[in-house]
């Protein structure tokens, strides 16, 4: 069924979408009780999704270029000076102009687009340009034509809260033939002003660049890449670096099919992520993982670092209330228990009735060795003995504890209750000799009356 609008009627409709609006259309009167009453909260909901979905739009970020000058010294050995400059990083299309006055680095359209995985605002974006060697490689990009001469940049942005680490290569063609040397003993000077065209073609990226967690977990480590092309040869290997050697965990090559190790879903590579799951970890699961991607010339890594973080046990041996009788003591302990990193932080305090906290009572507090546990965490105690007097009573004590896995200290508390002596015996032992002394007495005076 075909249906036809009137003039008025296609005007009207057409004006509600342009903002041509005429006062005695349906559609005009319509939008503009929804901008009376559903305006402000439309607005509101538009800017929280704008400010979310803005950086995948962004033109341009302020980028610090970390330069190298190479040279060989008199002894042949290779020295480089690095030069902090300032340098954008541009997006836009070939033949655009410079936004800023300085080094700027174009990002002409590509398949791979690092906007897409940026969150948050440009406040929370680090930007840093470095060159990148392929160390003497010199082969066809796919992308590339054949007689270019690519010229390779890295671009990382980091989150400054930690959500994200991205690094993407920038590939800058040049016509300049390579002379069979170095890339980085013949690296082009760059001029401030100078426009780089470029354009992305690998980005690696990890989500949880620092992970924190506690003992027996399975955590995930987030590692992801993509190429501008149809994924060629490329080689996926995790590593765990610590104390300076690096232990290999995983591989896989797309290549020969091979794979070494397990955590990592290696029908997932083809789709770029090579995230993996670690076992449940212990205190030597600590370290630096590395998640390495190569397509050759290229090599992109991500770092992660996983700590262990165990929250302390606390516990006092006393209940709250604690009631003594005045005169006599009793050795009240704080435990801190399982643990982890070292150490904890153990303080008793008093907070007199009606009265504000004072200072620790480091005067008598006497402290444990730390104790080492099988499964890699410690315990430590505090201790000290309480002799009250009337005077205590109503006091509260407290155990503090501090550790690096807190917010914020730990608290365990009672409160004192002291009893002045208890005379109830001696009363009865009282009474007991005076009556014993009435009957000695008593019979006493009636044997003299008998013998009188």
């Amino acid at each position: 069924m075909h249906i036809s609008l009137s003039k008025r009627k296609r005007k009207c409709v057409l004006g509600s979408w342009l903002l041509t609006w005429r006062a005695d259309c349906p559609t005009t009167r319509l939008y503009n009780m929804f901008w009376t009453f559903g305006g402000p909260i439309l607005a509101f909901l538009c800017l929280g999704v704008t400010d979310s979905q803005s950086l995948y739009d962004v033109q341009w970020l302020p980028c610090l270029f970390v330069d190298e000058h190479v040279r060989l010294n008199e002894e042949s050995h290779i020295e480089t000076k690095y030069i902090n400059r300032e340098a954008v990083l541009q997006f836009g299309n070939v033949g655009d102009k410079p936004i800023h006055p300085t080094i700027t680095f174009l990002v002409k359209a590509s398949k791979v687009d690092m906007r897409r995985y940026l969150e948050g605002s440009k406040d929370t974006l680090l930007c840093e340009i470095r060159r990148y060697s392929t160390r003497g490689i010199v082969m066809r990009w796919p992308t590339a034509g054949a007689q270019d001469l690519n010229v390779w940049f890295t671009c990382t942005i980091r989150h400054t809260q930690g959500l994200f680490v991205i690094t993407t290569f920038l590939r800058h063609a040049t016509v300049s033939p390579a002379q069979g040397q170095i890339d980085f003993m013949e690296w082009k000077e760059i001029n401030d002003g100078d426009l780089l065209t470029t354009s992305a073609v690998m980005v690696v990226l990890t989500q949880t660049p620092s992970v924190k967690v506690k003992l027996l977990k399975e955590p995930n480590l987030h590692c992801k890449f993509a190429v501008d092309h149809k994924l060629p040869h490329a080689t996926v290997e995790w590593r765990l670096q610590q104390h300076g050697e690096r232990s290999k965990l995983f591989s896989y090559s797309s290549r020969t099919g091979k794979t070494e190790g397990s955590g990592v879903d290696v029908k997932a590579i083809a789709a770029g992520n090579a995230s993996i799951k670690l076992p449940p970890t212990r205190i030597h699961s600590e370290g630096t993982y590395i998640c390495s991607v190569m397509v050759p010339p290229l090599n992109g890594s991500q770092d992660i670092s996983l700590t262990i973080s165990e929250q302390p046990r606390v516990s006092i041996n006393v209940g709250s209330p604690l009631s003594l009788t005045l005169g006599k003591g009793e050795k009240l302990i704080c435990d801190a228990e399982g643990y982890y990193p070292l150490d904890a932080t153990i303080e008793w305090y008093i907070e007199e009735s009606g009265g504000s906290p004072t200072s620790p009572l480091l005067e008598n507090v006497r402290y444990s060795s730390h104790q080492h546990h099988r499964d890699g965490t410690y315990s430590h105690s505090a201790l000290f003995y309480l002799e009250p007097g009337l005077e205590d009573s109503g006091n509260k004590y407290t155990c503090r504890v501090s550790h690096k896995s807190l917010l914020s200290p730990i608290h365990k508390s009672f409160y004192l209750i002291v009893k002045g002596p208890d005379y109830t015996m001696w009363y009865f032992i009282i009474i007991a000799m005076g009556v014993l002394l009435f009957y000695i007495f008593a019979g006493r005076k009636s044997a003299r009356k008998r013998f009188f």
